[in-house]
C-alpha cells in the first residue's frame, strides 16, 4: 500500500473515531437483558437480524429464562416456538441450547471473561466474543465487525477487504487499542439512527462532511 494512501486513511480513522468518541461516549448495547447469559442469547439471536426483532422476540422469554441452566433445560421445540420470528431460529435454537450446556458444565454457569472461551461455544464466533467481552465485562480486545461496521469500512475507505474478521483487524490496526470500545457501538448507533443502509442523499451527515467521497461509494455487499 502506498506509505501516503495509507497515512490518510490512518487520519481519516482518527477523525471518525473522534466524532465517534463525542457522539457516542459510553459505548453500549441495545439489545435488552438482565442477566450475562441472557446478553449471550441476545448477540446470538442479533446475527443477521434487527435488535429491535430480538429484544421483541425475549421480552417474555428473559421473564421466565435467566441463566444457562434454565436453557440448557428448555426443550428445543419450545425455544422454537419462542424464537419462530427470528432469522434463521433453527439453527440459533440449536446453538443457544448448546452454548447454555457448555456454561453450565464448562464453565461453572457464568459466562466466560476470556477469547479463547467463548469462542469455544456454539454460536459465538470472533464478532460475537468480542460484543460480549466489551459489553460484560468492559474487555475490549478487538474490534467486532457487524453489517453496519462493514458498510461504513467500505464508505470511509478504511478497509480494503469484505470479510468481516480481515476488516475487524484492519480496523484494529487503524485505531488505538484504547479508542476501540468506540468503533462497533459507535457506527451501528450511527447507521441505525443517521445513515441507515437504505438509499439517500447523505452529504450533509456529520462524517460525511469529514470525508465527502463517501458520499459517493454505495455499498454492496459483494
Amino acid at each position: 500500500m502506498d506509505t501516503n494512501f495509507a497515512v490518510k486513511r490512518r487520519i481519516r480513522a482518527e477523525k471518525i473515531i473522534a466524532y465517534l468518541k463525542r457522539a457516542y461516549p459510553k459505548p453500549k448495547s441495545e439489545l435488552k437483558y438482565e442477566t450475562p447469559f441472557q446478553f449471550l442469547v441476545a448477540v446470538i439471536l442479533s446475527a443477521q437480524c434487527t435488535d429491535k426483532a430480538v429484544n421483541r422476540a425475549t421480552e417474555t422469554l428473559f421473564k421466565k429464562y435467566k441463566t444457562a441452566r434454565d436453557f440448557s433445560l428448555l426443550s428445543s421445540q419450545k425455544l422454537k416456538n419462542r424464537l419462530s420470528s427470528i432469522p434463521f431460529f433453527r439453527n440459533k435454537t440449536k446453538a443457544i441450547r448448546s452454548a447454555a450446556k457448555d456454561v453450565e458444565k464448562k464453565f461453572g454457569g457464568k459466562v466466560p471473561a476470556l477469547y479463547s472461551e467463548l469462542v469455544e461455544l456454539h454460536g459465538v464466533g470472533y464478532k460475537t466474543a468480542h460484543v460480549i467481552l466489551g459489553e460484560l465485562y468492559d474487555i475490549w480486545d478487538g474490534i467486532p465487525t457487524d453489517t453496519h461496521v462493514k458498510r461504513f469500512a467500505y464508505r470511509f475507505d478504511l478497509s480494503d477487504n469484505r470479510d468481516l474478521k480481515k476488516i475487524s483487524h484492519d480496523l484494529e490496526k487503524l485505531v488505538p487499542k484504547k479508542d476501540w470500545k468506540y468503533v462497533n457501538n459507535g457506527l451501528v448507533l450511527y447507521g441505525r439512527y443517521i445513515c441507515p443502509a437504505r438509499p439517500h442523499e447523505c452529504t450533509g451527515h456529520p462524517l460525511t462532511k469529514l470525508w465527502p467521497p463517501a458520499a459517493k461509494r454505495r455499498f454492496s455487499s459483494k
